[in-house]
């Protein structure tokens, strides 16, 4: 085995785990609190983290041992299965992420009306779309026989034989599709929504420095080194919303991009993805899986409040102990539910 295969090997353990472990913790923060599961964009939570850990469990293992054996892991139907099931939940990963998105600008943009035009009914009608397009894609490559394993990824994926060049122009207009439909389409909602969330942030932000300005100036009698630390607050206020935004579509670009631009620079007979080029772009795509839970649940209050409380319970701790950890102050959980509002 060489360096490069043992590195790899070792990646997709380390997301694996990681990957269950967390998307786990999501769900078990929602059936713990009755709060997390009576908001809409809980809806929207639950399908990402199915989808993870169904990523997870059945095509990270699957890669994994198409990396041990540089060979198909099991049989043609349990390699076409594995892609039909890549290709689902791939799509459904994505959809949800825009659908998140969505939802945060409607509850930032239009607050007043956020309850009229997001209820759960509606989350119900996304979560349907987001499935009927995603079966839409995966039941097109089962029929068309386009599941298998890929040796430039070590996967069973969307793959097309190279005995089969007589189909490349349909195969070619479906991966264009595929990936113009998930990736373009998720990544072109992120921008927008994110776009204008951080302009609203920065409207409020500007009209909370103006106020703190104006009162730090009536206070004559201030001491110097609380008007600096009340304008390093007004700094880090600013720049919070800008780097949770960064981070929401930085992640979603960095983890899939490199992903989808070898499967299209592949779709040229003349171009030949390098085999450990192709995993490791795999690994990334996969990556995004472990880093969802954190992006959008594990480090906001409500859901780390939970956790603590779980964790309490499953250690025994009395509670007191419980109560003086999860309590914070009140500036504090202001801000916080503030900032999960916007961003």
């Amino acid at each position: 085995m060489s360096i490069p295969e043992f590195l790899l090997e070792v990646s997709i353990v380390v997301i694996a785990v990681v990957s269950l472990l967390t998307n786990v913790s999501v769900l078990l923060c929602f059936t713990q609190s009755t709060e997390l599961r009576s908001h809409v964009p809980g809806l929207f939570v639950l399908n990402l983290s199915f989808s993870n850990i169904l990523l997870a469990g059945i095509n990270m293992p699957s890669t994994f041992l198409g990396v041990a054996k540089s060979a198909k892991p099991f049989g043609d139907s349990f390699c076409k299965g594995v892609s039909f099931a890549e290709t689902f939940l791939t799509i459904n990963t994505m959809l949800s992420m825009a659908a998140l998105s969505m939802d945060r600008w409607i509850a930032v943009v239009f607050p007043l009306s956020y309850s009229s035009k997001m209820r759960y009914r509606d989350a119900f009608l996304i979560v349907a779309y987001s499935w009927l397009h995603s079966l839409t894609f995966s039941l097109t490559q089962l029929l068309m026989d386009w599941g298998g394993y890929s040796h430039t990824y070590a996967s069973c994926t969307v793959h097309l034989d190279g005995g089969e060049r007589s189909q490349l122009p349909v195969y070619a207009t479906f991966t264009v599709l595929f990936h113009l439909s998930s990736f373009a389409l998720c990544l072109l909602v992120l921008c927008f929504a994110y776009m204008k969330v951080l302009r609203v942030a920065r409207s409020h932000c500007k009209r909370i420095d103006v106020i703190t300005v104006q009162t730090l100036l009536l206070l004559v009698d201030i001491h110097p080194s609380v008007k600096e630390r009340c304008l390093a607050q007004q700094k880090k206020r600013r720049q919070r919303a800008t780097k949770k935004i960064c981070i929401f579509i930085g992640s979603f670009i960095l983890c899939f991009s490199p992903y989808v631009i070898t499967r299209l620079v592949a779709l040229s007979p003349s171009v030949h993805i390098p085999r450990y080029l192709g995993i490791a772009t795999k690994c990334l795509s996969y990556a995004k899986a472990s880093s969802d839970p954190f992006v959008y649940c594990l480090l906001r209050l409500q859901y780390r409040k939970v956790l603590v409380s779980v964790i309490s319970r499953v250690l025994g701790k009395n509670q007191h102990s419980l109560s003086a950890h999860s309590t914070s102050s009140t500036l504090d959980t202001m801000e916080d539910n503030c900032m999960a509002r916007i961003t």
